[in-house]
């Protein structure tokens, strides 16, 4: 007989959604990658399509009937675009109404990187990849996040994204006389195959180059920071030092200063570990917690997810013992060589 899951895990973001079905143990039993489901980019019905989708083919890997719901008694749903209350409502209804499980947990999508990254009761997480963000839960169960909504909710430096389109107003700069000179200036029409700054901003205002390809030039800044360029140093720190003000805010929030928490960094600018920012970011965090443990994130935010659901079905009395480090390596196994439908869910 196929094994039920105990267990329904989603992990959606900007650029991709990943689900897993799991057994108590940890045990992965099906998975599936779709596009992104952050309902803020795409809408909510798009984006309950999206899960819906993944869920589906993740049932086929596990040879489960996805028509047959629910498809596992507790459900985790940790999603990009949930800022507000008003936002964990209506995705909340939604899912509801979906019947994916019967018992759910909906959250921000960095509290999947913080329990991905910890087996601690407390902590908190940090995703700095496209976007950024910073989620925490205290040792009295307290949890906190920002709206993480760029100059809107005062987010000075808002990711990779900003980071990109950062790249080409320096590299413009650097020719037309309004900043300091910088290799930027070649590698930024470098990496779009154009002869200079000027055509990739005019290939961007005309539509040939979208604008969201920008947001590729980030690994180009930190590329050049790492060589010693001066003005993408610059930026790159700008960057740092806003993680690190999160970081700093929740530490403040949660009133965990003189305590040790865990600072897990997940998402493709903080896992990329450019040296230089990497230094500026942990040294940052700890001049505001010197105690903390600073670890970067080296698995699927999923499995975060797939954590939080086996704690709800724990407390219900649905699942199996308390999360282990023994069932985080389940799942990351399970990941690795999983039983995936139209992509398996990678680490970071």
């Amino acid at each position: 007989m196929t094994e039920r899951p105990a267990v329904l895990a989603v992990d959606g973001g900007n650029s991709k959604t990943d689900v897993v079905l799991a057994s108590a143990d940890g045990t992965v039993l099906g998975t599936a990658r779709g596009p992104g489901s952050n309902h803020q980019l795409v809408g909510l019905e798009a984006a309950m399509a999206v899960i819906d989708d993944a869920v589906g083919r993740a049932c086929a890997g596990a040879g489960v009937d996805p028509a047959s719901r629910p498809v596992a008694p507790v459900g985790a749903y940790c999603l990009a675009g949930l800022d507000f209350d008003v936002d964990k409502a209506s995705l909340g209804a939604a899912i509801a109404s979906r019947r994916w499980s019967d018992d759910h947990v909906v959250a921000n999508d960095t509290f999947a990187v913080w329990r991905a990254g910890t087996d601690a009761e407390w902590g908190i997480g940090v995703v700095c990849g496209t976007g950024i963000n910073c989620a925490g839960r205290g040792p009295d169960g307290a949890t906190v996040w920002f709206p993480s909504l760029g100059e809107l909710s005062g987010d000075l430096a808002a990711g990779g994204a900003w980071l990109g389109v950062r790249a080409l107003g320096l590299a413009l700069r650097a020719v037309d006389g309004r900043g300091q000179p910088s290799e930027l200036a070649a590698l930024v029409p470098a990496h779009f195959d154009r002869p200079d700054p000027l055509a990739v901003l005019e290939a961007v205002y005309t539509g040939s180059i979208p604008y969201e390809h920008l947001f590729e030039l980030a690994r180009v800044v930190l590329d050049a920071a790492a060589h010693g360029d001066t003005v993408a140093r610059r930026a790159a720190d700008e960057l740092a030092d806003e993680v690190v003000a999160m970081v700093r805010a929740t530490v403040h929030r949660l009133h965990v200063e003189d305590r040790r928490p865990v600072v897990v960094l997940g998402g493709g600018i903080l896992q990329g570990r450019e040296a230089g920012f990497s230094a500026r970011v942990e040294s940052g965090i700890r001049s505001v917690a010197p105690g903390a443990e600073v670890t970067v994130l080296d698995s699927a935010p999923v499995v975060g997810a797939a954590l939080l659901a086996l704690e709800r079905g724990d407390r219900s009395g649905s699942g199996g013992r308390p999360p282990t480090a023994e069932r985080r390596a389940r799942l990351r196994a399970g990941l690795a060589t999983g039983r995936s439908q139209g992509g398996r869910p990678q680490g970071g």
